[in-house]
């Protein structure tokens, strides 16, 4: 595993100064400054992405209402969830309670010194704490606001809440999934959340550099975990249009693409062997010592193998199940046939190219120990991110620095802000 220097690691995180930004690392994203708003993952994972590539992202949390994220989790380690220290790796924590007058002026003040607001509240949420996009814009005409909710800030269904299920359900993804006549089942992950964090990272970064190098202003950034669930439906929405055929589930492979499938091998370990195109396929078929396979009239061809995919599916199985895990992959390998083993978590941290491309990092925490990272996607070969620390355990660790080091105030301020419940 690649390890993080203690140094780099530090719970200190590296003081926030005035513009021009004193970048934290040398990622590509050194000198932008992000406001993170909101909570759990849809936002926040994006901030996470863009605090790893180097922006410096201040997460704000409410005094008497910390982001839920720090309670979830299966591993605690004193007290604390771990999933936490990933998803707010890098960032900085500070308290304040948009409701009160006193926060509010706090936040425009940060917004003056801001590139990006990320908020993934319930829309017009920050209408009504008079923090709209022109009320921010009136003090910063340049800010990137992204706004990730699960329909959008616009039609019938904006005020409608969203979550990961309701959105992969609403955007298509799930009837697609599982088994035709059998409840379709989710993905193990909150998948619909972190394809709608994709979204608006990607569109934070256009908007950055519509403004700054081709001298735009800011705009609002409008995410919808629905559609951004529909958007990986792939030639359904032009095959409907021009068939009327509705695609439905097609269990551990996909109807008319052979072969693509799992299969499993004699010590009951599951393979997926994908050799659906034409050239593979002759590959596959040297691998099972059929060659006359490729030349069969059922099979020489991607339509043929699409209309007799169950019985090609069926001599593969066969094969298959004639060797064991290691010998199966290994044969496959020999012939360059696409093949993976079907991966548990613990597998993967036994896999050697995983292990050599960084994607299990090792992060030291004072109170954690070591917090073992998922690594940094994707690889930049000259201004590669970094994961700086782990998400700090305490709700407003960083409040001094920020508002001190940042905004300038002073110790009575502090307190007073404090006394007022602002912060």
């Amino acid at each position: 595993m690649v390890k993080v220097s203690e140094t780099a690691a530090r719970d200190d995180a590296p003081s926030a100064m005035s513009r021009p930004h004193v970048p934290q690392e040398a990622g590509p994203l050194a000198g932008v400054r992000v406001l993170e708003l909101g909570s759990l993952i849809a936002g926040p994972f994006a901030g996470r992405q863009l605090a790893d590539f180097g922006a410096e992202v201040i997460k704000i949390e409410s005094p008497d209402r910390p982001d839920p994220m720090r309670e979830w989790g299966r591993a605690r380690v004193n007290g604390h969830t771990l999933w936490w220290s990933v998803q707010s790796r890098g960032k900085k924590c500070v308290t304040l309670d948009l409701k009160s007058p006193r926060g509010r002026e706090l936040f425009l003040e940060l917004c003056e010194e801001a590139d990006v607001i990320l908020e993934n509240f319930r829309p017009g949420t920050l209408e009504k704490l008079g923090l709209s996009p022109d009320e921010v814009w009136r003090v910063n005409p340049g800010l990137i606001i992204a706004r990730v909710s699960g329909y959008g800030q616009t039609g019938p269904d904006a005020q409608k809440p969203g979550y990961a299920s309701v959105a992969e359900a609403r955007g298509g993804l799930r009837y697609l999934n599982g088994y035709p006549d059998q409840a379709p089942p989710r993905t193990g992950i909150s998948l619909g959340d972190s394809l709608a964090s994709l979204y608006a990272l990607q569109g934070i970064l256009l908007a950055l550099y519509w403004r700054d190098a081709r001298g735009g202003t800011g705009q609002v950034v409008d995410v919808s975990l629905v559609e951004s669930c529909f958007s990986l439906l792939e030639s359904a929405v032009p095959d409907f249009a021009a068939t009327g055929v509705v695609p439905g589930p097609s269990g551990s492979g996909l109807k008319g693409i052979a072969p693509s499938n799992i299969f499993r091998s004699a010590d009951g370990k599951w393979v997926v062997i994908a050799a659906n195109q034409d050239s593979v396929f002759v590959r596959l078929a040297a691998a099972m010592g059929r060659s006359e396979l490729a030349a069969d009239a059922r099979y020489s061809n991607h339509a043929a193998r699409g209309v007799h995919q169950e019985e090609l599916e069926s001599l593969i199985a066969e094969w298959a199940a004639g060797y064991s895990h290691d010998e199966l992959t290994s044969v496959l390998d020999r012939h360059s046939v696409p093949n993976s083993p079907v991966s548990s978590i613990e597998d993967i941290f036994e896999d050697p190219q995983l292990r050599a491309r960084g994607m299990l990092v090792e992060v030291p925490d004072k109170q954690l120990g070591t917090v073992v990272q998922p690594g940094i996607i994707p690889k930049l070969t000259r201004s590669a991110g970094e994961i700086g620390w782990n998400g700090p355990l305490t709700p407003g660790f960083h409040n001094r620095d920020i508002y001190k080091g940042l905004l300038g105030l002073s110790d009575e301020d502090l307190q007073d802000a404090k006394a007022e419940g602002a912060i």
